[in-house]
């Protein structure tokens, strides 16, 4: 039928019609008042019949209800339809009533109830858009998140500590800026020469400071910077790569570091990256006792240990330093073998004697015996200890094993290794098959930290003595940065030969921006307060921004006993990572990452406490 004889009215602009069926003005005008009656009659009647309101309600909130009981065949019957009639103004009236009752009932709820009641129906529906099982396209399991206090701060109110803490997230953006500029996508910057620098302990892994860096970006509120390397993460990180990488460093660095930055963010990019890293390193732990590789091909999933270490041995501060990340990546993957993997290393350790109660550094995967008897609580050993003390505070403290093993082992180093020099300062020395070589490395000021870190669960008797040589362990540091022309600290110093605290080999001297003594500065200054630590940590300050710092960021120096610096054109990602963080937290409040709800793993990247359950078991991230 054509569209004219559907609409009379209808006429084409600026076109008249000469058509003999044309209407007239009076009939148009006449046939115009019909339909304006009709129009109101149907409007009147929709206002005026019983019940109405609801009628109107059904109309506007359930129309998809009233359109699937309206539809009938074209068979169906008048009598059929006036009783679906009938049917479908019941179910109008009761779903309208139904719809009263719930929103006089919200209307009734605190506004943090109506929040928990949305928030528990997008759970929902998240829930069920994962499909069976609970999983989502990458086959993670739902996780609720939550975000454990602290993961920002504020001001702190003393001005010369906001001042400070100001000049820090300064230093950080310097530090950012420069490697943003010129080695974006490279591991690490050559600040001096300006460009990207690349080692060989990831591969061929890109991004390093990227990823060490976003919690530490998060955590100073440097927003912008964040999203940055979180689109860059998204875009660009690739771990399908045909090299080999240190397990350790991938680990500590790259685990740790997007772990870090899913807990403090929330963001789905960071924890599916995390889990996909883990599972490339579990061909890692293929060997016949189940302690891992050093070195993992990622592409072929083939290991080997580093040529160098006691007849192809693993190291103890690298198999020894997987277990915080492990566990995590267990709770969010939903996969029980990341766990698994770490825990059978300590049932390897419980099983073999200990000389004198302590760890030897090496350790041969295949035969499950100790190598040397090299023990060391600095390089080589260092974070194995550390990570006895936090797997137990990670895990709320219920993981009793990992407590008692760390506080057996510092009986043990306290009794052998720790020595006090003529001219009273505390050290921890290396032993060597029975003998002591009294050194001390900057990797082993940590255990300052560690040490107060750990005094509040030892026995009562022990608690201020453990405090009392966490403390003199940062003095005796400090020491080692005071004695030198630069102020910073050398790689290793030494008690012999009339020199205390002091590097005397040429190859000892140099200092790569590392963080382990303002590491134990924030830790005493957390358990203490004691102004001393935050003056000794500003005088680290003036030091890295006289020395270290050139125009295209920070390098570290081959001899901190030279009047000049000589760079050594590295920009460390743990720079970033660690020492940043820890002298930003060191002029922090105590609420900023408080320690009982985070752990830092050996990287600095915070990991929330699992907290246990009403049944006493490790089981909710908070």
């Amino acid at each position: 039928m054509p569209v004219a004889t559907l609409l009379p009215f209808t006429a084409t602009p600026n076109r008249k019609s000469a058509s003999p069926t044309s209407f007239r003005l009076t009939e148009k005008f006449i046939l115009l008042l019909v339909f304006s009656a009709f129009i109101t009659l149907c409007f009147g009647a929709i206002f005026f019949l019983p019940d109405s309101s609801k009628l109107l309600s059904g109309v506007f909130f359930h129309s998809s209800a009233v359109e699937t009981n309206t539809r009938t065949g074209p068979d169906s019957s008048d009598s059929g339809s006036a009783g679906n009639d009938e049917r479908v103004l019941a179910k109008i009236r009761k779903d309208h009533e139904k719809a009263l009752l719930e929103a006089k009932d919200t209307l009734q709820k605190r506004p943090d109830e109506i929040k928990q009641d949305i928030k528990a129906d997008k759970e929902k529906v998240t829930k069920e858009s994962m499909g069976q099982g609970g999983k989502d396209a990458n086959n993670l399991p739902f996780v609720e998140y939550h975000r454990p206090p602290g993961a920002t701060g504020h001001e702190p109110l003393d001005p010369e500590t906001r001042d400070r803490r100001a000049k820090v997230k300064e230093m950080m953006k310097h530090a950012w800026d420069s490697y943003r500029r010129y080695a974006w996508g490279s591991n690490e910057l050559r600040p001096v020469s300006k460009q990207g620098h690349s080692s060989n302990l990831f591969g061929d892994i890109k991004g390093a400071t990227i990823v060490d860096a976003l919690d530490t970006l998060y955590i100073m509120e440097m927003f912008e910077e964040f999203d940055a390397a979180t689109d860059w993460v998204e875009k660009n990180l690739d771990f399908n790569v045909n090299a080999e990488v240190s397990v350790f460093e991938v680990n500590i660095r790259f685990v740790g570091g997007l772990l870090s930055a899913y807990y403090l963010s929330g963001k789905e990019v960071f924890r599916r990256k995390a889990v996909e890293l883990g599972e490339k390193l579990l061909p890692a732990f293929k060997t016949p006792t189940g302690i891992p590789w050093a070195l993992l091909n990622l592409k072929s999933g083939i290991g080997r240990n580093w040529p160098w270490a006691s007849g192809g041995s693993s190291i103890l501060a690298e198999y020894g330093t997987l277990h915080l990340e492990f566990m995590h990546l267990s709770k969010l993957s939903g996969n029980p073998e990341f766990a698994q993997k770490v825990m059978n290393i300590r049932k390897v350790l419980n099983r073999l004697d200990k000389p004198q109660g302590l760890y030897p550094n090496y350790l041969n995967p295949n035969s499950g015996q100790w190598g040397q008897h090299h023990v060391s609580v600095g390089g080589l050993g260092d974070s194995f200890y550390e990570y006895l003390l936090k797997a137990w505070l990670m895990s709320d403290k219920t993981d009793e094993e990992g407590k008692k093993m760390y506080y057996d082992a510092l009986q043990a180093i306290e009794t052998n290794l720790m020595r006090k020099s003529s001219g009273g300062l505390t050290y921890i020395a290396e032993w060597k098959g029975g003998l002591l070589e009294h050194k001390m490395g900057h990797l082993t000021c940590f255990a300052g930290g560690m040490i107060a870190l750990g005094a509040d669960g030892a026995p009562s008797d022990k608690t201020g003595h453990q405090m009392e040589q966490a403390a003199e362990i940062a003095r005796t540091c400090h020491e080692s940065y005071a004695r030198t022309a630069l102020k910073l600290g050398p790689e290793a110093f030494r008690f012999d030969g009339g020199v205390e605290a002091i590097a005397t080999r040429q190859n000892e001297k140099y200092f790569i921006l590392r963080p382990e003594v303002i590491e134990t500065y924030m830790y005493m200054w957390r358990f203490t307060h004691d102004p001393k630590y935050r003056e000794w940590g500003w005088e680290a300050i003036q030091a890295l921004e006289q020395h270290c710092k050139v125009e295209g960021g920070y390098s570290g120096v081959r001899d901190v006993y030279a009047s000049t610096p000589n760079h050594d054109d590295v920009q460390q990602s743990f720079y970033l990572a660690e020492t940043l963080k820890y002298l930003y937290l060191l002029f922090s409040d105590d609420d900023h990452l408080p320690f009982d709800h985070w752990v830092f793993n050996t990287e600095a990247h915070p990991l929330p406490v699992i907290k246990k359950d009403k049944t006493d078991r490790p089981n909710e991230v908070e």
